[in-house]
């Protein structure tokens, strides 16, 4: 009895929408990220990128629980002396919430080559409408 592993050539990927509406950021976002993974399916090889395609509609009518909204900081540096920058999650869901799933999504997949790959998959709409019609997307109802 030997192990399956799945080769690049033998994956067939997927293309789900998600929509964000009313849920909670982090467990909308784990469930994301076992579907860029491959997770949810029987041919998951943790070397491979086994994952789907997902789209995520209505990003900036995710919820997050407590006081997120003005505790969460989000650091970034521009690499020059006293180039620290903070943002809290208020302000990042005012410009750009699909900024938000992104990143959480992102800290959830593997670091490396793999988890760059496995990100490029997810596509993030603040609204309702989305560019990938063309590929007959499914409907994903997330439930946890």
């Amino acid at each position: 009895m030997k192990s399956y592993m799945a080769s690049p050539s033998t994956i067939e990927r997927k293309w789900y929408v998600v929509d964000a509406t009313g849920h909670t950021l982090g467990r909308l976002s784990s469930e994301i990220a076992k579907i860029l993974r491959g997770k949810n399916k029987p041919t998951y090889t943790p070397h491979i990128d086994t994952g789907d395609y997902v789209i995520v509609v209505n990003a900036d009518k995710i919820q997050v629980t407590g006081k997120k909204l003005d505790q969460k900081i989000y650091y970034n540096h521009s690499d020059y002396v006293g180039g620290m920058r903070e943002t809290t999650l208020r302000e990042k869901m005012d410009k750009k919430p699909e900024d938000v799933i992104t990143l959480a999504v992102k800290g959830m997949l593997p670091k490396g080559p793999l988890g760059r790959q496995m990100i490029k998959k997810l596509h993030v709409y603040a609204g309702p409408d989305h560019e990938q019609a063309a590929q007959k997307p499914e409907v994903l109802e997330i439930k946890y």
